[in-house]
């Protein structure tokens, strides 16, 4: 199989971001008189985005916009800096790039916000494009599968054999095969293989000097 592309994840396969956004989330809640959620109920809900995941926290879909932005006060100027890249990460991004590959951020984080914390791990420029949702909430382009869909029609490219996508939730499966891509699971983030498996991953790997490997597969 000839790969071309790899779109990469960001939230749980590139960085562990899970403090800035439970810090986020918790005094979002506090502030709008919710009980804030633990940082394991966060980490549960992290990569869908938040019309998915705050009815879970029970924040219902037509209450969130106060809450959502309480959290983008916090998370936009000190959460998103609360976070750390995965070990390993860096040389992964550099070993898919000597194979030939072009790799795409595909994020169903804003695309704003994406690409701050990708420059402020200097890995934005293993990227040809950066792709993440819109800020706006019910837009057309907020769900993986919308953002995968944006992303493939900015790089020019049809789906197909040749590009897969990288992720560690069941939503970044979905939204690859929605578009007619595989995807390959990482256990490293947020979702356990099972979770990955039962969305239907191609490969499943457990370190990221396996990804190279796996893509290619």
């Amino acid at each position: 199989m000839s790969r071309t592309h790899v779109l990469v994840d960001l939230d749980g396969t590139i960085s562990n971001s899970l403090p800035g956004i439970a810090r986020s989330l918790q005094y979002a809640f506090a502030e709008c008189g919710y009980e804030p959620p633990t940082d394991d109920a966060v980490r549960s809900i992290i990569g869908p985005p938040f019309e998915v995941s705050f009815p879970i926290l029970g924040v219902p879909v037509n209450e969130m916009a106060p809450v959502v932005a309480k959290y983008r006060e916090r998370y936009n100027d000190i959460g998103l800096f609360e976070n750390a890249m995965y070990e390993g990460v860096p040389e992964m991004l550099e070993a898919l790039l000597r194979d030939g590959l072009s790799l795409a951020l595909a994020t169903a984080k804003p695309e704003a916000v994406a690409r701050r914390i990708t420059a402020h791990f200097d890995v934005a420029r293993h990227f040809v494009y950066e792709a993440g949702a819109s800020p706006a909430l019910n837009d057309n382009r907020r769900s993986k599968d919308q953002v995968i869909t944006y992303c493939l029609a900015e790089l020019g490219i049809a789906p197909g054999d040749h590009v897969v996508m990288l992720g560690d939730r069941d939503h970044d499966v979905e939204g690859a095969l929605a578009n007619g891509i595989d995807c390959v699971g990482v256990t490293w983030g947020f979702g356990s293989a099972d979770e990955l498996s039962g969305a239907g991953a191609h490969r499943i790997v457990d370190h990221p000097a396996d990804v190279l490997a796996a893509v290619s597969a």
